[in-house]
């Protein structure tokens, strides 16, 4: 396993960040969720590689999955003090009007909540899941500001915004002295590069980690044909709208004819193009697979050629805004 720095921080991460939005309790119809049983043999195997990065969300299976990760890491003797686990808050989480978005109230009830679920005393990276366009971004700094302070969040993290949200929560947290935003958490993969407008060179210049989710478009870039569409895409209608134009169709062939031409899955290519990037620490990736994990991993060691770049990057065209809300 390779680690980088997050960002300009101290923080040493695995090169793959292992998203755990599908484990937990089942939800009624999904089909591509692992209740905790399921999930444990890769959050086990994850830690065998050498994966120290562990990003979940108080939504994901109606925060089931923070429970699942905590007792997880807890069982397989991973130590405390190796590990970098990554939460985030907005979504509701339940039916109050203070129980969603990123107001002071909201943030300091949601963090003790994620902890008690994780069963620890801090986590690393406490992060924002959306912008939120009725709380004034000042509320929201000093607030995060205050976790950090309290000792229950080391560092605080973004994700999915506009660049010049991002950019206006940087200058509050300047202003006043607060805690800055070490990491974005951002729509990024072959098939959706509209970050690379505005959003990834600001993080560039300004010592930000990225770390992308969706890094294979929801297995999209997997994939030679939609007849091999997998459970989750068949039934999931927010991969169907961001991932369905037909211009996607050139850049998906692209992936797999190098594949073919390496000898090696479609996912490493989608991953190593990723890994390629020096802005990326690490794609947070999904594993419901056992094989996932074993191409996740291989990918690091694949190197592509300034030529293979430049052809998988051809095809592409602009794309609408997605994910930002």
């Amino acid at each position: 396993m390779e680690y980088a720095r997050l960002g300009s921080t101290g923080l040493k991460v695995s090169r793959i960040c292992l998203g755990c939005m599908s484990y937990g309790q089942q939800g009624e119809g999904s089909g591509w969720e692992l209740d905790e049983e399921q999930s444990r043999p890769y959050l086990q195997r994850a830690l065998e590689l050498g994966i120290n990065f562990f990003d979940v969300a108080d939504v994901y299976c109606n925060g089931t999955s923070e429970s699942v990760v905590g007792r997880a890491l807890r069982d397989f003797a991973a130590s405390r003090d190796e590990v970098v686990v990554a939460t985030k808050v907005h979504f509701p989480t339940g039916k109050g009007p203070n129980d969603r978005g990123n107001s002071r109230k909201h943030i300091m009830s949601a963090i003790e909540a994620s902890l008690k679920r994780l069963g620890m005393d801090y986590v690393d990276l406490y992060q924002i899941h959306r912008w939120d366009y009725e709380t004034p971004i000042e509320e929201t700094m000093e607030a995060l500001h205050d976790v950090v302070r309290a000792g229950k969040a080391r560092y605080i993290g973004a994700s999915a915004m506009f660049a010049w949200q991002f950019a206006k929560a940087q200058y509050t947290a300047d202003l006043y002295g607060w805690t800055r935003f070490v990491s974005m958490q951002n729509h990024y993969n072959l098939i959706y590069r509209e970050e690379e407008r505005e959003m990834i060179p600001f993080c560039q210049d300004q010592g930000v980690g990225v770390i992308p989710f969706s890094p294979l478009a929801r297995g999209v870039l997997t994939r030679k044909t939609r007849k091999e569409e997998t459970i989750r895409y068949q039934s999931d209608e927010l991969a169907k709208s961001r991932y369905a134009q037909e211009d996607n169709l050139t850049t998906v062939e692209r992936v797999s004819e190098l594949a073919e031409a390496r000898g090696i899955p479609m996912a490493q290519v989608a991953l190593a193009w990723m890994l390629s990037k020096p802005v990326v620490t690490a794609p947070i990736i999904g594993a419901t697979k056992p094989h996932h994990l074993e191409d996740a991993i291989a990918a690091i060691s694949v190197q592509l050629s300034p030529d293979e770049i430049q052809r998988l990057e051809e095809p592409y065209r602009p794309h609408p805004i997605i994910a930002h809300s």
